[in-house]
């Protein structure tokens, strides 16, 4: 691991895999809400929300999966990886106050492109939340130019 720049390309390998935890906060959800224009009633409004299918206020699903940035980004591959692409598929409510554990696995490395397929998974108490997969752009030693 290159301590500026993470896992170059050539570290890596099919299973390695890496995981970041954060606390959904109060304060998370009304600044994403903020920076995202999202004022959905349900993650603001705890009336609103008491009255709908989950009983109560739920964090953006975006947000609860923006820990899957932070485990890619200081993790796996790490810092100056490029993400390319990401698929979601939400399987549960996040809540304030619920941490999420987002799980990065290199599933895939395609040489050709130095591309890495990642499954990715975000948990909360063991239960599984957001399932999907991404593919980023890590460092490369050959990408890099020589030092003198």
């Amino acid at each position: 691991m290159n301590e500026l720049n993470g896992h170059d390309f050539e570290d890596l390998s099919p299973g390695m895999s890496a995981t970041f935890a954060k606390t959904i906060s109060e304060a998370d959800i009304v600044l994403f809400a903020a920076a995202s224009g999202d004022n959905n009633a349900v993650h603001i409004n705890e009336e609103f929300a008491r009255t709908t299918q989950f009983k109560g206020r739920i964090a953006h699903g975006m947000l609860s999966a923006s820990v899957i940035s932070a485990a890619i980004a200081g993790k796996l591959p790490g810092p100056g990886t490029i993400y390319l692409s990401q698929n979601l598929r939400f399987k549960a409510p996040v809540r304030p106050g619920d941490t999420v554990h987002a799980t990065v696995t290199v599933k895939e490395l395609m040489p050709e492109k130095r591309r890495v397929s990642l499954g990715t998974v975000c948990t909360v108490a063991g239960k599984v939340v957001i399932e999907g997969d991404a593919l980023v752009m890590p460092t490369s030693r050959h990408a890099r130019p020589a030092r003198e």
